[in-house]
C-alpha cells in the first residue's frame, strides 16, 4: 500500500532538485467574422448581410510556445537550452516539431500549414531532447472553449466608452473540477481586419511569470474578469477581446524541475466597439 506513495515522493523528490526547467503554451484561438461596418462605426449590416459581404473573417489559429532551460539554486532565473529537440503530442499522435528561436524559445504556429491542430479533452506532452535525454512536461484534459455570454449582446458586438473597464462573469465549473485558469488579451483592429499590437494581456510571457504563475494560479481562477480601462485606450476603435480558457500541467519525467509550468487552452473571443 506504501510503495506508490514511496515513488511519488521519490519522484517529486528529484523532480524539486532537477536543474532543467520547461515552461509553455498551447494556445487555440477560433475563426472570426468581424463586421466591416461595425468597425467603421456605423449601426447597421452588425455582421453582415445573406451573402456576407460585409464580414471580413480572421483566420483560425494554433501556436506553441516552449523555453527549455537550466536553472542553479531555488531562486535562480533559468537560462535558456539552445539546440534541443523539441516537438508537441497530443496522445498517441505523431509529434509536431517546434522551430528553434534562439536562447532556449521554441514555438510553431498554425498559419499556413496543418500539422499543429488544437484538440479539446487530449493529455499533450511538451517533450525537449538534449544529447540523447527526454524531458517531457504534459497537459491533462485540455479544456473546451469556454462561452463568456457577455462578449455577444444582440447587437453583435459590446459598445463600451473609451478608457471604461470592462467586467464579466465566468460559468461555474463543472462538478468536481477546478475552474481553468482564464487569460485576456485585448488587440485593437485596423478597418481592413489587421491587428495590432495588444492594449493589455495578463498570459505570462516570460520564465519567472510562469514560474510564478505555479505559487499563485488563484488569482486566474475568479469567477468575476475585470479588463482595465487603459485596455481600451481610443475612441471609435474596434477591439478583439480574446479569453483563452486554459488548463495548467506541469513535469511528467523525474528530470524535468517541479515548478515547470505548461498551459493548454482555447479562446473565446468577443469584438467591441468603442465610444
Amino acid at each position: 500500500m506504501l510503495a506508490p506513495l514511496a515513488c511519488d515522493l521519490e519522484k517529486a523528490g528529484n523532480q524539486l532538485s532537477a536543474d532543467h526547467v520547461m515552461v509553455g503554451t498551447l494556445l487555440a484561438t477560433p475563426r472570426v467574422d468581424v463586421s466591416a461596418s461595425a468597425m467603421a462605426g456605423f449601426d447597421a449590416g452588425t455582421f453582415g448581410g445573406d451573402a456576407g459581404a460585409d464580414v471580413i473573417s480572421l483566420p483560425a489559429q494554433t501556436a506553441a510556445f516552449v523555453f527549455f532551460g537550466t536553472k542553479s539554486g531555488a531562486n535562480a532565473s533559468p537560462s535558456g537550452v539552445s539546440g534541443a529537440n523539441v516537438e508537441l503530442k497530443a496522445g498517441s499522435e505523431p509529434g509536431v516539431a517546434l522551430t528553434a528561436d534562439g536562447s532556449g524559445s521554441y514555438s510553431r504556429s498554425s498559419n499556413g500549414e496543418s500539422g499543429l491542430v488544437y484538440q479539446s479533452g487530449a493529455t499533450y506532452q511538451f517533450i525537449a531532447t538534449e544529447s540523447g535525454t527526454r524531458y517531457v512536461g504534459h497537459v491533462e484534459d485540455s479544456p473546451t472553449k469556454e462561452s463568456i455570454t457577455a462578449f455577444h449582446p444582440p447587437e453583435g458586438f459590446v459598445r463600451l466608452a473609451a478608457n471604461t473597464a470592462f467586467s464579466f462573469d465566468r460559468a461555474a465549473a463543472p462538478a468536481g473540477k477546478d475552474r481553468t485558469l482564464g487569460f485576456v488579451t485585448v488587440v485593437p483592429l485596423s478597418s481592413d481586419g489587421q491587428k495590432g499590437e495588444p492594449t493589455y494581456s495578463n498570459v505570462p510571457t516570460s520564465p519567472v511569470e510562469f514560474l510564478q504563475l505555479v505559487a499563485v494560479p488563484a488569482t486566474f481562477r475568479e469567477a468575476r474578469v475585470t479588463i482595465p480601462a487603459a485596455a481600451f485606450p481610443k475612441a471609435a476603435q474596434t477591439y478583439l477581446v480574446i479569453f483563452q480558457a486554459v488548463r495548467m500541467g506541469g513535469a511528467e519525467t523525474d528530470n524535468l524541475f517541479l515548478g515547470s509550468a505548461l498551459l493548454a487552452g482555447t479562446a473565446e473571443v468577443g469584438i467591441f466597439r468603442t465610444n
